[in-house]
């Protein structure tokens, strides 16, 4: 029979036994999930019972607590619950914030994948080292390693030295005595324009290129709707997130950066299509990260597909600049605000190089006070606050407490290197704690993790921190702005919510 056949009040019969089946699905659903909730949280409540943990709503978590201030929220959760603590985000969403020495040294030992959340990630980075896990990233790492070799670091400080002089020139022409500069923007231009030189041999000038501030405006959004995301438990569906503003904003944004890296490597693709110039570039004595990656194999004989050289070239490219740039950004201003200190790395900068006019890898160990102060600034300022791990299998720590497989461990390093059972008055810049004779553990210094999966460019990165802040310091004075204090804030990388903002006075 026919819709049209029917009369209207078996019509109408029809559609009000279609919602009330309707209506019945969704209710035994909802009463599905809701059981389903709380089984889960009564296990989590169980198995976290060891964990101490400041009072939660059942639904909302912490989330009403923190608010805006995490970073605040985390310090006092800190001085009250030494060790770890239980962070509860929506529901039976929850993780363990660990910023214990001995904490962290049994799970940096371990082979635990990488949490959920980075998924979210994927869109914009791929599927390369940062995201990899088991026996793929083994090789990933394998094969990159070689990149980082001292001796193709070594010529990279001269490169280090032209992009960093060619920024302060730019200051010496925007900045006055009477105004301040946001200096994280161009510290990002100028640590890009250095990776792309040193990783991928790219031949102009980054700081000048429009292109290039697009694709830092386009990093700088995706790691802010990334946090977002993550933080917000409605946007973790995929679809659902696509259909949202922050989901065109993300899609838009991923485009730019993936056109920015495809560029990268069509560059340098076309500059070897003939066997000449190829047989040139495999008879280098040492390749760079992107040459490593067009002519290493995997196990299988394969050469990496475009996806794959993608994930890796994006990657690094924003991680090998992002992460120094944020580290740059706070030494510049704990040193701004600790004049003292910031006078006598100039003095011992004077005396190493003079005027200046050439920096080569081996004053890099020369500068030991200069060093001291970049690892006090970065121990208050990790540039990577926190990374995430996800229990493959049941870990039990040296007090006694343990965790069961499948719980979220977030490794909080700048929880970490506030903690004050592990540092004394952990808010005072204290370079002697760095000094040759002082006694730390070997797990409560961590600015680039630690375990196997620690930093793979973290002497690159140590070696643009030296010279980026020697350089500068012989062209400039740096005072704090009393008006714009920074507010750190977590990120992908430890950010200012407010900019951080400097007076830059020319010393000549």
């Amino acid at each position: 029979m026919s819709i049209s056949a029917l009369s209207p009040t078996r019509f109408l019969e029809c559609i009000s036994g279609f919602f009330q089946v309707a209506f019945l699905i969704g209710l035994l659903l909802l009463l599905f999930k809701a059981a389903q909730h709380y089984l889960r949280r009564r296990w989590l409540l169980t198995a976290l019972h060891q964990f101490p943990s400041p009072p939660s709503h059942w639904l909302f978590g912490h989330c009403l607590q923190v608010g805006n201030q995490e970073l605040r929220w985390l310090l006092r959760c800190v001085e009250k619950f030494p060790g770890a603590c239980v962070r509860w985000i929506w529901g039976s969403n929850v993780f363990i914030q660990v910023y214990d020495p001995d904490y962290m040294k049994v799970l940096l030992g371990r082979a635990d994948p990488k949490a959920d959340v980075y998924r979210f990630l994927t869109p914009w980075l791929g599927r390369g080292l940062f995201f990899l896990n088991g026996h793929k990233w083994f090789q990933h790492r394998r094969m990159l390693t070689p990149a980082f070799h001292s001796d193709i670091l070594k010529p990279y400080v001269g490169i280090m030295a032209d992009s960093v002089q060619m920024m302060l020139d730019n200051w010496e022409q925007i900045a006055c005595q009477d105004t301040t500069l946001e200096i994280f923007h161009h510290v990002s231009l100028m640590m890009l324009d250095t990776i792309m030189k040193c990783a991928f041999s790219y031949q102009g000038s980054v700081q000048l290129d429009r292109n290039s501030k697009s694709y830092l405006q386009a990093v700088s959004d995706l790691s802010s709707l990334m946090i977002s995301r993550m933080k917000n438990v409605f946007l973790h569906n995929d679809i659902v997130y696509n259909l949202t503003s922050h989901g065109r904003k993300t899609n838009s944004a991923c485009q730019i950066a993936h056109e920015h890296t495809d560029h990268v490597v069509k560059l340098r693709k076309a500059q070897v299509q003939d066997k000449e110039s190829m047989e040139k570039l495999r008879g280098k004595r040492h390749l760079d990260f992107l040459d490593i990656l067009l002519f290493s194999r995997m196990e299988d004989g394969s050469f990496l597909s475009d996806k794959e050289l993608r994930a890796e070239v994006g990657s690094f490219m924003f991680g090998g600049h992002d992460t120094p740039a944020s580290g740059i950004s706070w030494v510049f201003y704990a040193l701004a605000t600790h004049p003292d200190h910031q006078q006598r790395c100039r003095e011992e900068i004077q005396g190493l190089l003079g005027d200046g006019s050439t920096i080569t890898w081996g004053h890099l160990n020369q500068m030991p006070f200069t060093t001291m102060c970049i690892k006090e600034a970065m121990r208050i300022y990790p540039p990577v606050p926190s990374i995430a791990r996800k229990l493959n299998t049941p870990v039990t720590f040296h007090d006694g407490r343990s965790l069961p497989k499948g719980i979220t461990v977030v490794l909080h390093f700048y929880a970490l290197h506030h903690n004050p059972k592990v540092w004394s008055n952990p808010e005072v810049f204290d370079p002697s704690r760095f000094a040759m004779d002082s006694a730390q553990h070997s797990h409560a210094f961590l600015p680039f993790s630690g375990g196997s999966r620690n930093c793979i460019g973290k002497q690159l990165a140590m070696n643009a921190l030296k010279v980026a802040v020697a350089l500068t310091l012989l062209r400039f004075q740096l005072l704090p702005d009393p008006t714009r204090v920074p507010i750190p804030t977590q990120q992908l990388v430890l950010k200012s919510k407010n900019g951080i903002y400097l007076h830059l006075r020319k010393l000549h």
